[in-house]
């Protein structure tokens, strides 16, 4: 086995690193669509040829990375290492084995340098559609979400799979720009490729394994250390989500003994009859981000640091729904689970968690025919406001967990018939509290179009707001309205009419503390810079 020095692993690591933001770079600057170059909906990172993530790029969201490190043994298991030949590249959708829904897309691409399999570049990228149902919850199962890509060959030894690619031109609204997207990931994964065996020669290394081995050991020690420096125990949260027809309910036990921590949500809802089901490996994905953020968030996120937690959720639940259940607005309920395990830790490690935030981002498509009469759909996202935390306020229109970008309105305008009439943040809708929650924000548009459109809001915290810790104050909650009235559902599909305002009003996160602890100095800044009305 090679031994590595602290100073050569350093200098090897950081060049790893570099080596994914490369990939990650190379996809962002190539893409078509604003959900990738602008709001960074993606990931990126390599993988030994074992299928162990060893590095990710600085992009990117938790329910992507995750996930797609999960992903890699379901293509190993289709498609072993020593099957695959130069020029092959893989890709599949099938949210069961990847990110979770149908519109979230991995291609992973192996990397050979003398003639063997040394590596795999992966990324997961949102893409502009996928056919069935524009992007929403409505659906019953998941047939009717779009088309599923089982595990196969986009590429065969350099050659396209001119079969899959007609399949999908004909089952998607926009496939110039759906099949420019993953052309865009493949060019990242060659441009990783390229720079891992420079890397590679430069340093002398036939294979990666040894490199990896020292990396992942390296995070998964520091990771158990970490657990094992918690108070053993047992803790339970417990948060209510909007859901689609009722609240939905998710249940966290989490139990620490010795350097392992487990995570069980046995008690959450059933599975929804409509597209919120969260699938295993989306619940994984935001689970480990959810314990690692708390317990040690300056440990590498790798394979070793999935290695200490045990995560189990019941089969046929709303965090382990099974096919055919519809699942695309997944992340709806996905991005609470941080905040229930921050909520279970908090009695642990309270200087160590922020109160509960608005959590998912708000996605917002508008389909239907522009002025001139030609199909248009475009998603963008918008971000309410995060918990209060221990020394310092939560953050404004900011997207946590998911780190997902919102996207500036000059860029909806230039790409899309809508017009943005206002986009501000909204005062009050921060809990109070020593600490005060961050601000939701409030996005206001119209359609340019002749006739009706249709606009799917994939939202939540409109009847439950976020909860302050400690002493804090709830947060507001959230709004749609179309032309002034709310929607009796507005999680269901709109039919807006030509030149209707459409407005979303985004919820705030929850205070920490007791707001009477709160600075005089403080508060008086909140009504100077607009945070509190006057």
């Amino acid at each position: 086995m090679i031994a590595f020095d602290p100073i050569t692993l350093e200098i090897c690591w950081s060049r790893l690193i570099g080596v994914v933001n490369e990939q990650a770079a190379a996809l962002m600057r190539t893409s078509f669509t604003s959900i990738v170059r602008e709001a960074g909906d993606l990931s990126a990172g390599v993988f030994d040829r074992r299928g162990f993530m060893v590095a990710q790029a600085v992009t990117g969201t938790p329910g992507h990375i995750n996930s797609m490190a999960l992903a890699m043994k379901h293509f190993l298991a289709a498609y072993p290492v020593d099957t695959l030949v130069p020029g092959d590249v893989l890709i599949t959708n099938d949210p069961w084995k990847t990110s979770g829904h149908l519109n979230d897309v991995t291609i992973c691409s192996p990397i050979f340098h003398d003639d063997r399999c040394v590596a795999f570049f992966a990324s997961t990228c949102h893409t502009a559609d996928i056919g069935g149902h524009v992007l929403s919850a409505e659906a019953r199962e998941v047939y009717e979400e779009g088309l599923l890509i089982p595990i196969m060959k986009l590429y065969e030894g350099g050659r396209a799979n001119e079969s899959l690619m007609a399949i999908i031109r004909a089952n998607v609204r926009l496939p110039d720009m759906v099949l420019g997207d993953f052309h865009a990931q493949v060019a990242g994964g060659a441009v990783g490729g390229e720079r891992l065996r420079e890397f590679m020669e430069e340093f002398g290394l036939t294979t990666l394994e040894p490199l990896a081995d020292e990396i992942i050991g390296r995070t998964e020690r520091a990771m158990r250390e970490a657990i094992r420096a918690l108070t053993p125990g047992v803790y339970e949260y417990a948060i209510t989500s909007d859901g689609f027809d009722e609240p939905i309910t998710i249940r966290a036990r989490c139990e620490v003994h010795g350097d392992e921590l487990s995570v069980d949500y046995t008690g959450s809802s059933p599975a929804s009859r409509r597209g919120v089901n969260v699938v295993m490996n989306y619940t994984e994905a935001y689970t480990t981000y959810g314990v690692k953020v708390i317990v040690s968030p300056d440990v590498p996120n790798n394979e070793g640091a999935f290695r200490a937690l045990r995560i189990t959720a019941p089969e046929g639940s709303i965090l382990n729904a099974t096919p055919p259940a519809p699942v695309a607005a997944r992340h709806v309920v996905g991005h609470f689970l941080p905040h229930v395990i921050a909520g279970a830790l908090a009695q642990a490690v309270p200087d160590r968690v922020m109160a509960e935030g608005s959590a998912n981002i708000w996605g917002i498509q508008v389909s239907g025919r522009a002025l001139a009469g030609e199909p248009f759909s475009y998603v963008f996202f918008s971000s309410g406001g995060t918990g209060g935390r221990p020394t310092n306020d939560g953050l404004s229109a900011t997207a946590f967990p998911s780190g997902v970008l919102g996207t500036p309105a000059e860029v909806i305008e230039n790409l899309s018939p809508l017009v943005v009439e206002r986009k501000a943040l909204r005062p009050d809708s921060g809990g109070a509290g020593r600490y005060r929650g961050g601000l939701g924000q409030v996005i206001a548009f119209r359609v340019r179009t002749a006739e009706p459109c249709v606009t799917s809001i994939l939202c939540d915290r409109t009847r439950w707001p976020a909860r302050g810790f400690f002493g804090g104050a709830p947060g507001g909650t959230g709004e749609v309205l179309i032309d002034g009235i709310a929607p009796a559902n507005p999680k269901a599909e709109q039919i807006v009419p030509p030149g209707a305002l459409v407005e979303v009003r985004l919820p705030g996160g929850g205070g920490f503390g007791d707001p009477t602890l709160r600075d005089a100095a403080a508060i008086a800044r909140d009504v100077e810079e607009g945070y509190l009305s006057r």
